[in-house]
């Protein structure tokens, strides 16, 4: 029981981080919503929900096969742990901010929901800090847990995601007014410290599961 409590609140806490990541996603869910209503906005977040259950799946594919053929189950959790820690200490210390009225504003050339869908997909799936963070997760994590508790916490994770996403589409108006320069670094802080913290924890269950052994 208390296995399953720690995988659904490490699964909420890389849900979180996914849910204030502040990214070319959430500017697009918010252009969507705005020129092509709650239809397009939903239209585009399905096809980032297909992308991330997607990566989920082949990320924890890789890893099981790394830490099943490699004899060097340990550097690899730390490695993946101080990876997950380095790019949240570059979002709280080094990450610049750059927005433009033009990032949220742009009309959309169609209102077709599959290409809308394709649209999200493909914008999530070849964003390379999406791919590296699931890989990086999925690996450092697949050291020290069961495949079960693995389900919960990814489950988890894209469970709280895909309901920030929908009232992303549904509070789009008011979203677009908040996200200034100021708000964007601070919610960029905020994530890099749930990375540093999240890192931090996988290095610990890393570390106490090779003393165990």
């Amino acid at each position: 029981m208390v296995d399953v409590i720690e995988a659904i609140l490490k699964g909420i806490a890389m849900g979180l981080l996914l849910v204030i990541s502040v990214g070319p996603v959430i500017f697009t869910i918010i252009k969507q919503s705005i020129n092509n209503g709650k239809g397009g906005g939903f239209s585009f977040v399905i096809g980032v929900w297909i992308s991330d259950f997607l990566l989920v799946v082949l990320s924890n594919l890789f890893s099981e096969l790394v830490t099943t053929v490699m004899d060097f189950k340990m550097q690899i959790g730390i490695a993946g742990s101080i990876f997950l820690m380095g790019m949240g200490i570059f979002y709280i210390f080094f990450k610049k901010v750059h927005i433009h009225p033009e990032d949220v504003s742009m009309p959309m050339k169609t209102s077709d929901h599959a290409k809308i869908v394709l649209q999200g997909f493909l914008l999530n799936t070849l964003n390379p800090a999406v791919i590296a963070f699931w890989l990086t997760a999925a690996t450092a994590i697949a050291v020290s847990h069961s495949i079960r508790d693995r389900i919960i916490i990814f489950a988890t994770a894209l469970i709280l995601n895909m309901s920030a996403d929908v009232a992303k589409v549904t509070l789009a108006g008011k979203l677009r007014k908040k996200l200034t320069v100021k708000n964007i670094r601070l919610i960029n802080k905020i994530s890099g410290l749930i990375l540093v913290i999240f890192g931090t924890v996988l290095l610990f269950g890393v570390l106490f599961l090779v003393r165990k052994i």
